[in-house]
């Protein structure tokens, strides 16, 4: 891993009227790091990825990416990123080929690189058989495959993932997460969040955890193992977000469930 620092965030803050969604984000991370961003829905992980993409352009503080500050170095930039949204639209009536040509276009790749990596890369999801098909006849785990061949497909430096696992058999998780540690290990830095704890432990060589748009926790799993004495990393989350009544809810899932057919 290398000490240069590809994407900064200083002092980052976000406000919808009056509520506070982001407070003072400081975060430096290096390149060939692959980070497991983590946090309670609401706590400011989806903003926080839309502000570095320049999705959303009205914040406070500053970002850096590649050395750039994004609110003065235009768009050039987003040529290096990659990105798989949480819920990804993708254009129905297109064929997997026409999609990622259309992507591969809009990075400036050569038509003939598109067709070739594109044809290559989808014959190891095994999906060289639907390269022609409609995607409106795909499968969850189809499209997650497509749109994750499309946030690659033009070798970025920098990958933003929210959730990309979505929907993918045993089988692609590993590959995906294969590929994943290998992109690491070849320098590119990787900007992973999900609510996968088990996914996020495995793959990610530093967490930040975020709460009530904070930073509570920031380091490898055996570093928050030690600070909190706890074992898993869904066990450290529940401490840090203060999230204990999770046995308590399900008992009272499963009683209704055993016992409420009757009226009375």
């Amino acid at each position: 891993m290398s000490e240069d620092i590809i994407l900064s965030l200083k002092n980052v803050a976000k406000s919808y009227g009056s509520t506070r969604v982001l407070e003072s984000i400081n975060l430096d991370v290096y390149q060939g790091q692959i980070i497991g961003y983590i946090g309670p829905n609401g706590a400011g992980k989806s903003t926080t990825v839309k502000i570095m993409l320049g999705l959303i352009t009205e914040f406070e503080g500053d970002i850096e990416i590649f050395g750039e500050n994004i609110k003065t170095s235009g768009v050039a930039y987003k040529k290096r990123i990659g990105y798989v949204p949480e819920n990804g639209e993708i254009y129905d009536s297109l064929t997997p080929m026409e999609y990622l040509s259309f992507v591969g276009g809009l990075y400036g790749m050569d038509q003939q690189v598109i067709i070739r990596k594109a044809t290559e890369l989808m014959r190891l999801f095994e999906l060289e058989d639907v390269l022609h098909t409609r995607i409106s006849s795909f499968s969850k785990g189809m499209r997650q495959k497509v749109l994750f061949v499309a946030s690659i497909i033009h070798n970025p430096d920098l990958l933003f993932l929210d959730e990309p696992l979505n929907g993918l058999d045993a089988n692609s998780m590993m590959i995906v997460k294969e590929i994943l540690d290998q992109l690491a290990n070849q320098g590119k830095t990787i900007f992973y969040s999900s609510h996968i704890m088990d996914v996020v432990e495995k793959i990610s060589n530093r967490i930040v955890l975020l709460a009530d748009g904070q930073i509570v926790a920031d380091g490898t799993f055996e570093q928050l193992q030690k600070q909190n004495k706890e074992g898993s990393l869904e066990e450290i989350f529940n401490q840090l977000t203060g999230f204990h009544q999770h046995q308590e809810i399900a008992s009272s899932f499963v009683s209704i469930v055993e016992n409420g057919d009757s009226d009375g």
